[in-house]
């Protein structure tokens, strides 16, 4: 069973995160460092797997920028790594995706995100809060990229508040990062039992 994991793609949860907690994106906004720490873990997937919610925010919205290049270097970057890449939507209430590169997952997660892990390719990429909760739980997440900015914003959704983890869960910090606007990337990976 070891060596099957082994062989297995890694799920990475990516999230950006204030000092307080609060995982709302509307509450502050990612400095070009951020965009380019995002590019980097894209580049490292071939697939980003959503919730509804999170995939609403990031499909059609990157996609058509990628397409326009209307936004800032970064951001049109950003755009065009994200649209390069596969993406599955986890819906019990969406059955059709109007985009090419999606495909929907409406039940059996567990056993559909273990069939996406065993194929061949490159690592996979999650983000949100209540899929990535979901997916926490059942014990599906390999690595953990966690950037926290330097921003109390003493309002707003706070990351994972909602969650109901049945045990502790050990990581292992493997590496950190200081990004020139004072933002720090956590990496952690599960620790092995």
């Amino acid at each position: 069973m070891q060596l099957y994991k082994s062989l297995m793609r890694k799920l990475i949860y990516g999230i950006n995160i204030s000092l307080d907690g609060c995982c709302d994106h509307t509450k502050f906004n990612p400095p070009d460092d951020i965009m380019h720490y995002f590019i980097e873990l894209l580049q490292e997937t071939d697939l980003v797997i959503y919730g509804r919610k999170t995939y609403e925010l990031m499909v059609p919205f990157w996609p058509d920028v990628a397409k326009n290049q209307n936004f800032g270097p970064a951001d049109n970057e950003f755009a065009k790594t994200f649209d390069a890449i596969d993406r599955v939507l986890v819906s019990r209430t969406i059955t059709e995706a109007d985009d090419p590169q999606t495909t929907i997952i409406s039940a059996n997660l567990k056993e559909e995100i273990l069939k996406l892990k065993a194929r061949p390719g490159k690592a996979i990429s999650t983000g949100g809060v209540e899929l990535a909760a979901e997916l926490i739980a059942l014990g599906l997440v390999d690595e953990f990229r966690i950037v926290v900015h330097p921003v109390i914003v003493g309002v707003g959704r706070r990351l994972f508040a909602d969650a109901d983890f049945a045990k502790n869960l050990g990581l292992t910090l493997t590496d950190t990062k200081i990004l020139n606007s004072g933002c720090v990337a956590l990496h952690y990976q599960k620790a092995v039992s």
